[in-house]
């Protein structure tokens, strides 16, 4: 008997009292050699745990790969945890083992029991492919069905390429689901997506953001590890709710015309003794060379990246989210990690590639295998590396070489930002060049500017602590960070408190600062960002050529001594948008600014109005040009620069407002 027809194994119990209607998730030939080949996709629709009927019987098929097994068994509620009872069959010698128990449905807690033919010991393990499991520190996996969600996004998923496109303003609000809101109750668990979704969707809706961005919502035994550390990367954490749940937060963000890109974690795994390490008394997902295969940071394992079946593995969950979550895009976490056999390594600590470097070879291929898959069945999407190095084309194609991302995170900008605002006004001078070096590389990928959690973590304090000077300036000077965040070229992130100027450092277990919002600056900050969103939105010339080199053109990069800035922003096909930020507090009265068009430049935006909570320094809506050529330029424009302020103005010629096409999404 050859594999295709090989029979799945029966195990005699009573009935259930509905039949499923699924189709049994048969393991053909072609499915094992694609699996050990690492090219099959969609194996959370063969593995795992798969409510099914077969000749008659009704119950639920298990599959589990675990080649070093000498037994498989399935253990739980439904055969008093007895590995003799349902023991499993190995399918050839692909090292899947799959069987049917009978007369068990959704609801039904399990375990592999696998005794190894390495050292002889069982090992309890939960399901890698099971789509549901307890709330820890219960670890048990759960027969759940996700196929029968009835989506309702049909005209956001028929758009969603314009939404995704690298010409459209993409403005991404990140979320900690778990700590967004919680109930004024000490007592009560929340469930997050079904209690708190909805009132999250309005808040985004309201605040403009075109994205939300959530941390990992994947299982994880330990909620201090903010999703990080994942053992069921098939299921949505237990923590948050249902799959349905989740899928139903996704679905209504979409009707709303908001995209989801989630946080996915390819580049290590926790050592949980229910989880992927040591699964079958083998290194099976983690190398078994510590020096590749232990996270020194992270006291975690990384995966085996030349393993066939461990890339089938992960890009099939890649695409799980995006098939069967509607996902907008994957943001990628730890990818330097990934790439560097010597990072976070001291010298003996690491192996070099067979070339003698320090490249990942075999991780490389992986990213580039990964966003091929995810590309080719989505093309409408969005991959985004948070990659801190600076590797080149991470954001490049893989046909020239790239690693095929459609988007990379610029870690640059926001280390030499932070920097920068967090000097003290009157010794800016003699670092202004932090603001301008990001010229001489912002087109070489497709940048997120990210101001994420990360940064409001580990002692760092918050944006708004970490501001220098007395309260007001703090204040102007955090409104003044996010308006160079927003008016500079690249798309947006910004971490779940920043918009509301929140005061404290960011944790896990506690809310945010909602209450701030009583108080005008706080109110203040948030309107900023409002407006900035739409300003975004809006105007093309923000966002038309975000990664494109004729989007940008500085006017004077090299005011170090008043530490003023002046840039213009351009479309394909519009007016351009003058953008002068002045980074200390002092006003400056009539500053003279050059420009190339004659006639009344709008002020479309100034973070000093007091409807943001500044002093109100501007320039009454409009400043007409005086016919004099001023540093090049054949006009002169006199303007009044708020202090710790930011200022736009529109070209005399108007920008044009309409919609920008639906363009590049991928690399």
């Amino acid at each position: 008997m050859n594999d295709s027809d090989r029979a799945i194994p029966l195990f005699a119990s009573g009935s259930l009292s509905a039949e499923p209607p699924h189709p049994p998730p048969v393991l053909t030939a072609h499915d094992l050699h694609l699996f050990n080949e690492g090219t099959h996709y969609r194996l959370y629709e063969k593995l795992g745990a798969h409510v099914a009927r077969i000749d008659g019987r009704s119950g639920v098929v298990f599959a589990v790969w675990a080649p070093e097994a000498r037994r498989v068994a399935v253990i739980g509620d439904f055969n008093q945890w007895d590995e003799a009872r349902h023991p499993l069959e190995p399918q050839g010698s692909s090292g899947i083992w799959q069987g049917l128990v009978p007369d068990i449905g959704p609801g039904a807690l399990y375990k592999f029991a696998i005794r190894s033919r390495l050292d002889d010991q069982l090992r309890l393990k939960a399901d890698p492919y099971g789509t549901r499991h307890e709330v820890p520190p219960r670890s048990a996996s759960i027969v759940h069905d996700i196929s029968n969600y009835k989506w309702h996004d049909e005209l956001w998923m028929a758009s969603r390429r314009e939404h995704n496109a690298l010409s459209r303003p993409i403005s991404i609000y990140e979320v900690h689901l778990g700590s967004w809101r919680r109930s004024a109750e000490p007592d009560r668990t929340h469930n997050f997506c079904r209690d708190i979704g909805p009132r999250l969707v309005e808040y985004v809706v309201e605040n403009g953001f075109t994205h939300v961005e959530f941390m990992p919502v994947m299982h994880h035994p330990f909620s201090g590890s903010w999703g990080y550390q994942i053992t069921g990367y098939f299921a949505v954490d237990a923590r948050l709710g249902t799959p349905e749940e989740f899928m139903a937060l996704v679905d209504q963000f979409h009707q709303y015309g908001v995209g989801v890109i989630l946080d996915w974690v390819p580049s290590h795994f926790p050592t949980d003794g229910h989880g992927l390490g040591d699964f079958d008394g083998s290194h099976l997902y983690e190398h078994a060379d510590p020096r590749k295969g232990f996270h020194p940071d992270w006291r975690s394992y990384i995966f085996n990246y030349g393993r066939h079946e461990v890339r089938s593995f992960l890009i099939s969950n890649a695409l799980y989210w995006l098939d069967m979550f509607h996902a907008d895009g994957l943001r990628v976490d730890g990818v330097a990690s990934m790439l560097y056999l010597d990072y976070s390594r001291e010298a003996g600590e690491w192996i070099p590639n067979e070339y003698g470097g320090r490249e990942n070879l075999e991780a490389i291929g992986f990213l580039r295998q990964l966003n091929a898959a995810a590309y080719a069945a989505h093309d409408d999407i969005q991959m985004i590396a948070e990659e801190s190095t600076d590797w080149p084309m991470v954001s490049r194609p893989t046909y020239v070489g790239g690693l095929g991302f459609g988007l990379k995170w610029d870690m640059g900008w926001m280390h030499d930002s932070l920097a920068y605002f967090r000097h003290d006004p009157v010794h800016r001078r003699f670092h202004h060049h932090e603001l301008t070096f990001r010229g001489l590389y912002q087109f070489t990928e497709n940048f997120v500017l990210p101001l994420s959690h990360d940064e409001v973590v580990h002692g760092k304090g918050s944006l708004l602590s970490r501001m220098p000077g007395d309260d007001w300036q703090k204040f102007a000077t955090l409104r003044l960070l996010l308006a160079q965040q927003w008016l500079m070229p690249g798309k947006k992130l910004l971490f779940m408190g920043g918009e509301i100027g929140q005061w404290a450092e960011w944790s896990h277990d506690h809310a945010l600062e909602w209450s701030l919002l009583q108080y005008e600056p706080h109110r203040g900050i948030q309107s900023l960002v409002r407006a900035l969103n739409r300003l975004y939105r809006e105007q093309r010339a923000l966002h038309e050529l975000d990664c494109e080199p004729a989007g940008f053109a500085w006017l004077d990069a090299d005011d170090a001594e008043n530490s003023v800035y002046s840039y213009f922003r351009l479309g394909r096909h519009t007016g351009s948008l003058l953008v002068v930020l002045n980074c200390t507090p002092v006003p400056r009265r009539d500053y003279a600014i050059g420009v190339p068009a004659e006639g009344a430049w709008r002020e479309l935006l100034n973070t000093d109005s007091e409807h943001y909570g500044g002093s109100g320094v501007g320039n009454l809506g409009r400043v007409s040009t005086e016919s004099r050529p001023h540093r090049g330029q054949p006009h002169l424009l006199r303007i009044q620069l708020p202090p710790l302020g930011a200022v736009v103005f529109a070209a005399p010629d108007g920008p044009d407002d309409e919609p920008s096409p639906a363009g590049q999404v991928g690399p």
